[in-house]
């Protein structure tokens, strides 16, 4: 990728969280439309899609950590990756016993060159090598890391219409057959990361902010 257009400070969080270690685990996910007035177009006719965190999830297996990061969606299956290059996204990872305070921050944002091709440049990764940069829908490795951003079916769950119902009648309407999610694509970047590179005794508290630069849109 050629030169990528600098970014000034940042403005506007917004999160999601997972916390994992090898006997418990505790998730809070979905963070679809979170806050409202800043995501929802319901709420926000100037709804800041590409800001917004879909969900975390993190898996292992015996010499893997993977963390995906999924956010700009739930979108129709017809449309294309959301790539702003106004966004940061942020991965923490506390893995020294304290949830809040991240030692581990994986930092990528988006950008075209000069032909008007996407990129992603991810920062802070584990092996404390430089920025890792290249082509979107494109699998980048280093230290054994391995890293790609770009359109995914959106792996998430659920019946938002029996939701709906449920909450306006008070008579549970769950369908377990019918996803909301279904068909749905998130943009996304999933990392996987050597265990030894990330883990330690403690437990591993894993989070998400995106960070829009310049303040809500207008």
């Amino acid at each position: 990728m050629s030169a990528w257009k600098s970014l000034p400070a940042a403005a506007g969080i917004l999160a999601a969280a997972l916390a994992l270690s090898t006997s418990q685990r505790t998730t809070v996910a979905a963070d679809h439309l979170d806050p409202p007035a800043r995501t929802d177009p319901a709420v926000d006719t100037t709804a800041d899609r590409s800001a917004d965190i879909a969900d975390v999830y993190v898996w292992h297996t015996a010499e893997h950590l993977v963390i995906a990061l999924t956010f700009a969606g739930p979108a129709p299956g017809a449309e294309k990756a959301v790539y702003d290059r106004d966004v940061l996204y942020t991965i923490n990872i506390s893995n020294a016993g304290f949830p809040a305070d991240p030692e581990v921050q994986i930092r990528f944002r988006f950008g075209q060159d000069a032909s008007g091709n996407f990129g992603v440049e991810i920062n802070g990764l584990p092996d404390n090598g430089p920025a890792l940069v290249g082509p979107v829908e494109t699998t980048l490795a280093r230290s054994g890391i391995l890293a790609r951003a770009g359109l995914y079916d959106d792996p998430f769950f659920f019946d938002l219409q029996g939701f709906r119902e449920t909450r306006s009648t008070g008579t549970l309407s769950f369908v377990s057959s019918r996803s909301f999610f279904t068909g749905q694509n998130d943009t996304a970047l999933v990392v996987q990361i050597p265990r030894p590179l990330i883990e330690t005794s403690d437990e591993l508290n894993i989070w998400a902010t995106s960070a829009r630069i310049g303040g809500q849109l207008q």
